[in-house]
């Protein structure tokens, strides 16, 4: 089984990609929603996040997520340590997860993969690119935001320029290059590729 890592960054359409890829037959491991998951109900996630930042880190057993990100965006020793809380749970819980799939590949969708670093743990990784313009709108639909508002998120994530040479496979998602066969040639190149690790 090879583990693929699959990201793009906000607008790009990566999540869409990772609903064709199971209607495809492929599971998919959705790594953000997974984490929120972990960090309302995993014991050492809790414990951890209470004894760093008070009890009112929670309220009714659900995480107070504005002020854990208040806490994340004003200090770097915070966001350090709430990665370093948080990442291993999740990477075991992916673990467990493959234990139960059966094909030759299995996806894990993650917004930042490349800017972590958690890339190098997949045995190829694909990217989801799509033209600026094109995700400002995307975002400016789903998040109901401003044009401004839409570029200053695109903005502070890595630019595709950034994570392209990083990238095993890339999937253009501009609306008009179909996505089925750019799909398919990506998983005939992953399923015959040797595995990095």
């Amino acid at each position: 089984m090879k583990r693929i890592g699959l990201t793009g960054g906000i607008g790009s359409g990566k999540s869409y990609i990772a609903g064709v890829l199971e209607k495809m037959g492929y599971p998919v491991y959705y790594s953000d929603e997974q984490a929120k998951v972990l960090t309302d109900t995993h014991p050492e996630i809790r414990a951890g996040l209470i004894s760093r930042f008070g009890t009112s880190i929670y309220s009714e057993g659900i995480l107070n997520r504005k002020e854990l990100a208040a806490h994340i965006f004003n200090s770097e020793s915070d966001r350090i340590f709430v990665n370093q809380l948080i990442h291993p749970v999740v990477r075991a819980d992916f673990d467990r997860w493959c234990a139960e799939q059966h094909t030759a590949l299995v996806f894990n969708e993650a917004a930042i993969l490349f800017e972590t670093g958690a890339y190098q743990q997949f045995d190829a990784t694909v990217l989801v690119i799509a033209p600026l313009e094109t995700r400002i709108e995307r975002i400016m639909q789903r998040d109901r935001c401003t044009h401004g508002q839409a570029e200053a998120r695109i903005k502070s994530q890595w630019s595709d320029e950034q994570k392209m040479p990083l990238a095993t496979c890339i999937v253009m998602n501009d609306g008009t290059i179909p996505l089925l066969s750019q799909l398919e040639g990506v998983i005939a190149s992953l399923s015959t590729a040797k595995k990095a690790r």
